[in-house]
C-alpha cells in the first residue's frame, strides 16, 4: 500500500530532489505540492518545481498550490546566497503551465479533511503554511496522519546564524505555532548534527551519480552545483540533502537508526537566537511533542537516491542550461 502525502516546499536544490523522490518512489502517493516562501523568490520556486516535474516526465500530473508568500510576522529572508536561483540556472518553456487556483493553506485543510487521519505532510520549508492551516482550521491538526518537519538543530549549530537553522529562522513564529498545536505524530529531521553527519553527498558519491547518465542525474547535478560550491566554502565536504532525507524517512522509516522523543520549542522573539530550536530530551519536566531523528543510515539513503536517479524518464519539456546544453 502506498503512502499518501502532501509536500510543502520552498523549491530549490534538495527540495527538487525531494520532489523527484516523491514522484518516483513506488511507496509514494504524492497528492499535491504546496509552495511556501523560503529559499529563493516565490515565483522562481514555482518554476523550479515545474522544471523538476518536467525532468521526471510528470509535468502537469501533480497539482501545485501557491501558499503564503511571506512569513507570518517578519520580512522574508532568502537563501539565494547559498542556492543561487535554486536550479543551477536551468530554464524551459513555461507557456501554458498552470498552478491551482486554490490557496496552498486551503488545499492542506481540504485534502486532509477529505481523508482524516490518512494523509501525511512533509514540510521542507518554513512552516508558514502549516501554521496558517492549524490556525484557520483547528481540525487540520487532528486530520494530518503524520507531520515530518525538516528544520532546526538538535541543540546544535545553525546554518544562517550561530543559533538558527534557515527554515525555523525565516518564520520562527510559524514554527512556534506548529510545535504548540498538538499534531498527533511529528517527526523532526534536523540540520545539526543529523544532516551534517548522515545526509552529505561527497564528491566521490556525486561522481557516481554523474556516471548514471540519465536526465534525472544530470538534473540533480545541475541543481546541486551552486550549493556544493557554497557548502564546501563553509567546510561541509559535499552537498547537503535534508529535504530528500525527510521524504525518505516518511516512505522508508528503516532509514532511521536512532531517534528520541523531545519537547521542541522555537525561539521567535529574540534577535540573537531567532529560530533557535530548544530540544528537551526528557529531564526538564516537559511533555514530548516530537520525535527527533538523531542518526540515519547515510549509505542506504545515498543508495536510495542513486536508484531513483537511475530511473529512465522522458523529459516533459526540454530543459535548457547546466548539463542540458
Amino acid at each position: 500500500m502506498t503512502i499518501p502525502f502532501i509536500l510543502d516546499t520552498d523549491t530549490a536544490q534538495d527540495d527538487c530532489v525531494a520532489i523527484i523522490a516523491s514522484l518516483l518512489d513506488p511507496e509514494a502517493d504524492l497528492r499535491a505540492i504546496t509552495m511556501v516562501a523560503g529559499n529563493v523568490g516565490f515565483d522562481r520556486q514555482v518554476r523550479n518545481a515545474q522544471m523538476t516535474l518536467s525532468a521526471a516526465g510528470r509535468l502537469g500530473s501533480v497539482p501545485i498550490h501557491l501558499g503564503c508568500r511571506r512569513p507570518l510576522v517578519l520580512p522574508w529572508v532568502s537563501a539565494e546566497n547559498v542556492h543561487g536561483d535554486g536550479s543551477g540556472g536551468l530554464d524551459m518553456d513555461f507557456t501554458g503551465t498552470a498552478t491551482e487556483q486554490e490557496h496552498g493553506v486551503d488545499a492542506l485543510i481540504r485534502l486532509t479533511a477529505e481523508a482524516p487521519g490518512e494523509i501525511s505532510v512533509v514540510a521542507i520549508g518554513p512552516l508558514t503554511n502549516i501554521a496558517m492551516a492549524a490556525v484557520k482550521e483547528p481540525a487540520f491538526v487532528d486530520n494530518v496522519k503524520r507531520l515530518v518537519i525538516m528544520g532546526g538543530s538538535n541543540n546544535g549549530r545553525g546554518n544562517i546564524t550561530p543559533a538558527g537553522e534557515f527554515n525555523f529562522y525565516v518564520d520562527p513564529h510559524a514554527a512556534h505555532v506548529v510545535f504548540e498545536a498538538g499534531f498527533r505524530d511529528v517527526t523532526v529531521v534536523p540540520w545539526a548534527p543529523l544532516t551534517l553527519n548522515d545526509a552529505v553527498f561527497s564528491r566521490e558519491q556525486l561522481a557516481g551519480i554523474d556516471a548514471i547518465g540519465t536526465p534525472l542525474s544530470r538534473f540533480f547535478l545541475t541543481v546541486c552545483g551552486p550549493t556544493l560550491a557554497f557548502d564546501e566554502s563553509v567546510g561541509i565536504p559535499g552537498t547537503t540533502h535534508p529535504d530528500s532525507l525527510s521524504v525518505g524517512i516518511l516512505l522508508h522509516p528503516e532509514l532511521v537508526t536512532q531517534a528520541g522523543d523531545y519537547h521542541v520549542a522555537v525561539e521567535a522573539d529574540s534577535g540573537l537566537t531567532r529560530g533557535y530550536s530548544a530540544m528537551s530530551w526528557g529531564v526538564h519536566g516537559l511533555e514530548p511533542n516530537a520525535r527527533v531523528v538523531e542518526t540515519a543510515d547515510g549509505e542506504a539513503f545515498h543508495r536510495w537516491i542513486e536508484g531513483l536517479l537511475a530511473t529512465p524518464t522522458e523529459v516533459s519539456r526540454p530543459l535548457r542550461g547546466g548539463l542540458f546544453d
